[in-house]
């Protein structure tokens, strides 16, 4: 199983970005797919995550900035990232809680990670 991250980068504050993760390989079923992010020094934190039901959570500082989706079809999870400001400069990870076939368990996989810098 991959996961393959795109759309990180460098932006000003109270600009956007967009990041994408795709999944591939082995996959029997999606429970959840998200994204956590680790800024320097700093451990890696949840920052948004949906499940399979429709469901999404969001940690409370991006509540109302962030918008998490999936596309089922496409096992892909995307996050628009809104009014973004200096403290949400980290590498922000995907992560999928998956089963790879009918006679596995569930496990999470990570991406690469993908930076965001929001810098004037």
């Amino acid at each position: 199983v991959q996961l393959v991250e795109s759309g990180g980068g460098l932006v000003q504050p109270g600009g956007s970005l967009r990041l994408s993760c795709a999944a591939s390989g082995s996959i029997f079923r999606i429970n959840a797919m998200g994204w956590y992010r680790q800024a320097p020094g700093k451990q890696r934190e949840l920052v948004a995550v949906a499940v399979s039901n429709g469901g999404s959570n969001y940690a409370d500082s991006v509540k109302g900035r962030f918008t998490i989706s999936r596309d089922n079809a496409k096992n892909t999870v995307y996050m628009q990232m809104n009014s973004l400001k200096p403290e949400d400069t980290a590498v922000y990870y995907c992560n999928a809680r998956l089963v790879a076939s009918i006679i596995s368990q569930a496990r999470d996989y990570w991406g690469q990670g993908t930076q965001v810098t929001v810098s004037s």
